[in-house]
């Protein structure tokens, strides 16, 4: 798997860094013990007051990013902040699957964007760039996504997830079962690899993950 960050988007993210896991899994749909951490987690990101999301480190780094591209970073919010929005509003989380319910815990810990792809979707060699004009893709749940100006991740066949909203193309279901996991510091995080090897672990734990490998992308 070949990954690089284009000039332009490295220029707008001057701190940006990419920690990437990759691993063979078994999806399953639920795990109690996987909830009972989860359940920890929003308690604790419970306590953090609303208004002051936007000046998290983690969070104003991938606005500061989102304006420099042109793009309202409160109409296209970075996924990790509309999680703990969603978590501080008491709105609770979606329970989706084990492999995305690791992803989000991974986000609320973190405090960045995380994105996680089926493998068998996409290609091996992968840019994270800006998006082009009149690009966009059918987000996972949602409509259209103009994703012109977003940082996105791209392969051959085109762009297939970004910071704010993932495709459809991509998506992990019950019968994934070779994932990449990417998480999106666009400030500076001496933690990164901790995270990665939490990562695994959580894959390990949850997932029966194989085969693991990390990798960080600067």
């Amino acid at each position: 798997m070949q990954i690089s960050i284009d000039q332009k988007l490295k220029k707008a993210a001057p701190h940006l860094r990419l920690g990437i896991v990759l691993a063979t899994i078994e999806v399953t749909r639920r795990n109690k013990s996987l909830w009972q951490e989860i359940d920890a987690c929003i308690r604790n990101i419970s306590k953090i007051k609303l208004e002051k999301v936007p000046h998290l480190a983690q969070i104003k780094g991938l606005r500061d990013a989102y304006k420099r591209l042109g793009k309202d970073p409160v109409r296209y919010r970075g996924s990790s902040e509309a999680l703990l929005r969603r978590v501080i509003q008491g709105k609770g989380l979606y329970k989706v699957n084990t492999v995305v319910d690791i992803n989000n815990l991974v986000s609320l810990e973190t405090m960045h964007s995380v994105g996680v792809y089926n493998l068998d979707n996409i290609a091996s060699s992968i840019v994270f760039r800006v998006g082009a004009s009149g690009e966009c893709y059918k987000g996972i749940g949602k409509e259209i996504i103009n994703i012109a100006e977003l940082p996105v991740f791209a392969d051959e066949i085109g762009p297939f997830g970004s910071p704010t909203s993932d495709s459809e193309r991509a998506m992990i279901t019950e019968e994934t079962k070779k994932i990449m996991m990417i998480v999106i510091a666009f400030s500076k995080d001496s933690k990164l690899k901790e995270s990665l090897a939490r990562v695994a672990s959580l894959l390990r734990k949850y997932a029966n993950a194989q085969d693991i490998e990390t990798t960080t992308v600067s």
